[in-house]
């Protein structure tokens, strides 16, 4: 059992193992090789199970965004293939990608690409017909995000717009989230809050988080830790 600053206690997911259920593979990568003026990771395999949290911790430069963008159908890797649901997922056309990235992937980007002209609530709105789901006002509330509603998105703090941003994707229930530097803009009550509703949701759902961030208090929350050093990803015990 750990403790938080705020004195909330939480079960961290390695202290819950011996209650997971049996895993499925969501998405598997095989020798993953990427490179832009220069090379930056190779030969890289990497399995997400359901209940997995997965952290990619690395010094700026290094390849997490990019792994992170080839994962989640956004940059096709220079080698290498990604499995998903027994087909590679780049040998699919365009329109079936977009789908997959609308319908069963969240990402979460360092930008919130929020509509600044647009309410919390109307841009909660958009999301919610894209998807087809409701607006979880529970979800806002553990985000502590469910008072700002009324309120236009440029008017709101850096992290009260990460926050949101948050909820904007979670809210379709992916099956995969994959997130830039979550907890960015957070400070560390507030960062622990969405680690503790990120952690719930994956175990909860069965779903699979990748998460890459500098911060190790985050990192630390998920069930696997790597460090992408040297052009490989090295498991890390933190």
């Amino acid at each position: 059992m750990q403790t938080n600053q705020t004195g909330a206690s939480f079960i961290s997911p390695r202290e819950n193992s011996g209650k997971k259920s049996q895993k499925t593979p969501l998405l598997r990568a095989e020798n993953l090789s990427h490179a832009f003026d220069y090379l930056l990771y190779e030969d890289l395999n990497l399995t997400i199970n359901s209940g997995d949290s997965i952290a990619i911790l690395g010094v700026s430069g290094s390849g997490k965004s990019t792994l992170l963008h080839n994962l989640s159908t956004l940059l096709k890797p220079k080698k290498g293939k990604i499995l998903y649901k027994d087909r590679y997922l780049y040998d699919r056309k365009s329109q079936e990608l977009l789908d997959i990235r609308r319908n069963e992937f969240g990402i979460i980007f360092q930008q919130h690409y929020l509509f600044k002209g647009f309410s919390v609530k109307e841009n909660l709105d958009i999301s919610s017909i894209i998807a087809n789901k409701k607006i979880d006002f529970q979800l806002l509330e553990k985000l502590g995000i469910k008072d700002t509603l009324k309120q236009n998105v440029a008017d709101l703090s850096g992290g009260q717009q990460q926050r949101v941003s948050i909820a904007r994707v979670m809210m379709k229930r992916p099956r995969l989230v994959f997130a830039d530097e979550l907890t960015g803009n957070l400070d560390r009550e507030s960062a622990d809050s969405v680690m503790d509703v990120m952690i719930s949701y994956v175990r909860e759902e069965q779903a699979g988080l990748f998460v890459v961030t500098h911060d190790e208090e985050v990192a630390k929350r998920c069930s696997r830790i790597y460090r992408l050093h040297d052009k490989r990803l090295e498991p890390v015990a933190l």
